[in-house]
């Protein structure tokens, strides 16, 4: 004769329940391991366009300091057009104000400058403006100094995004 269990489960009902809060816990662990996984896929592409826009400061910054430091009587109207492509602000204004009395100076001495860019490192950033310093040598040339003299530049350079484009606003040169 068989038992009567006078809870009202039997066994098949005992196994069913158990079945339910199996699969209740599984979603429960896959509803946790999915929302762990985006969490996750959502700071790595956070920190990737924040390296990626950190290089992009860097680069900008490196094309700046090197148009800065290489110029060339030659063709000083090419030189100092890179120079305001990449500036923008008090600093573009400043530079575009000095270049007749540069363009008649550099002629005048037969000056050459041959930039290249050491290191550069990023002091501060975020979405809409950086602050780089560049060591930069150059070699220069001219009448006084026709065999060239070495010189090493520690600059400053603020930066600021305009239209997709991170251009120099500003220039120090730092001790």
């Amino acid at each position: 004769m068989a038992t009567r269990r006078t809870d009202g489960m039997n066994a098949d009902g005992t196994k069913r329940g158990r079945r339910r809060a199996l699969s209740a816990g599984l979603v429960v662990a896959t509803v946790l391991t999915t929302a762990l996984s985006v969490w996750l896929a959502v700071g790595l592409s956070g920190q990737r366009a924040a390296e990626q826009r950190r290089q992009d400061i860097l680069a900008a910054a490196r094309q700046s300091a090197l148009n800065f430091t290489s110029l060339d009587y030659r063709h000083y109207d090419r030189d100092s057009g890179n120079v305001l492509k990449s500036a923008t602000g008090d600093f573009k204004e400043q530079f575009a104000a000095q270049t007749e009395q540069l363009t008649e100076l550099v002629a005048e001495n037969k000056s050459v400058s041959e930039g290249q860019v050491l290191e550069a490192g990023v002091v501060r950033s975020d979405t809409r403006s950086a602050r780089v310093l560049v060591v930069a040598d150059s070699k220069v040339t001219n009448t006084a100094v026709p065999n060239g003299e070495a010189r090493t530049y520690r600059l400053q350079l603020d930066l600021v995004l305009q239209d997709g484009h991170w251009l120099t606003s500003g220039v120090e040169f730092v001790g």
